[in-house]
């Protein structure tokens, strides 16, 4: 299981076990969201990597959205 809680314009990744993972961001040149690990030897399970797979082709195919932070 991973948890996605969203960041200002990004998602935080965090694995049942509350191991902070990484972030989904958009990337604006390429119009797609991509996955930037926390720690470049992360090592995710099968279980994760399906997760974040499933959540990154959802948000390019507009089924999830990052919510928008205000801050004022």
């Amino acid at each position: 299981m991973v948890l996605f809680w969203p960041i200002q314009q990004e998602l935080d990744c965090i694995s049942g076990s509350g191991r902070i993972l990484g972030k989904i961001k958009f990337d604006g040149y390429n119009d797609t969201h991509r996955f930037c690990p926390d720690n470049e030897s992360l090592v995710l399970s099968d279980l994760e990597q399906s997760c974040i797979d499933e959540r990154l082709s959802g948000l390019d195919s507009g089924k999830y959205s990052i919510p928008m932070q205000d801050d004022d």
